[in-house]
């Protein structure tokens, strides 16, 4: 894999093609993210020329999480795809995949949020609030602390999955370290984070804001800070196995003849009525998805799914 990084400079096509990205193929790559933007293949070529252009400075935050967004991006199914993900912007600072550790990490952070040009903030996790924050820490500062130091200066911030949105497993009942969503962890300084809710969220829909933001789109939001485009439909309306339900179809186990000819499954837990997500139309690693699989929808892109939609596998 090729990380990127250089606070946003300056690159094309030539430079996807000398790294072994085809245009056929980046082309391909730019029409499904137009696709799930809800745009259609039309605006392809204005995603390439978004994810061509000055690459924002993005400043990547982890808090209380299992890194499983950073997973998402990361591993995809086409060995060209986590690169030009990260080609698309200049990552200067994400502690996971980072070279750099302890002080020199420390100053890869200042230097990226002192950009004269900005930065864009992405934090992957939720944030522990009880006690002062004292159930996070990262070198020797709690995450509250740095969320609230940081996110303030980003031109946008994104929140990348449910845990960073809401909350997520981190605040599930009792939720003994006081964890929440970005969102509420930050209201008294008035933060209105975009949040990509998800466990994970597809990387598809990343990719899609970055470039709505590039292109200095109007990202229109619901209630709860999601973008339409993406999360403007239930998981239900998409589904594939929708023709079923309306038939009264409902398969009665998953070892069952009817599981397998994809009959509905909202008789073994399927919460996709519920739940607001475009899963069904953007596949991750372009491939499939939980349902198509086989599972029910668990939910995961709503908030408190682990308290709200558990049993995951009861209606």
């Amino acid at each position: 894999m090729r990380i990127a990084v250089g606070l946003g400079q300056q690159r094309g096509e030539k430079e996807l093609e000398a790294q072994g990205i085809k245009r056929r193929d980046f082309m391909k790559f730019c029409t499904a993210v137009a696709v799930t933007m809800g745009l259609g293949p039309s605006f392809a070529p204005k995603v390439a020329e978004a994810l061509t252009g000055k690459r924002p400075s993005v400043v990547y935050l982890h808090e209380a999480e299992c890194t499983g967004c950073s997973e998402a991006l990361l591993r995809t199914v086409d060995p060209y795809l986590d690169s030009l993900i990260l080609d698309t912007i200049s990552l200067d600072y994400h502690e996971t995949i980072m070279a750099a550790a302890g002080e020199a990490a420390e100053e890869a952070l200042e230097k990226a949020i002192a950009n004269p040009d900005g930065f864009v903030c992405v934090v992957e996790g939720a944030i522990p609030t009880k006690d002062n924050g004292n159930y996070g820490y990262i070198s020797n500062h709690t995450m509250l602390s740095m969320v609230r130091r940081i996110v303030p200066k980003a031109k946008v911030t994104i929140c990348m999955g449910t845990c960073s949105c809401y909350g997520g497993i981190q605040s599930a009942k009792p939720n003994p370290t006081g964890s929440l969503g970005l969102n509420d962890a930050l209201a008294d300084l008035g933060v209105k984070a975009i949040c990509l809710p998800g466990c994970p969220p597809n990387p598809l829909n990343f990719v899609g804001l970055v470039v709505a933001y590039l292109t200095g789109q109007k990202i229109e939001l619901d209630d709860y800070y999601r973008p339409l485009m993406f999360y403007g439909s239930t998981v239900h309306e998409l589904c594939e196995r929708k023709k079923h339900f309306d038939a009264g179809e409902f398969a009665p186990s998953f070892d069952s003849e009817e599981a397998r000819k994809g009959w509905c499954l909202y008789d073994l837990g399927c919460k996709g009525p519920g739940t607001y997500n475009n899963c069904p139309k953007a596949l991750f690693n372009q491939t499939s998805w939980p349902v198509a699989a086989g599972h029910p929808c668990i939910g995961c892109s709503e908030p408190n799914f682990w308290d709200d939609m558990t049993p995951f596998y009861e209606n």
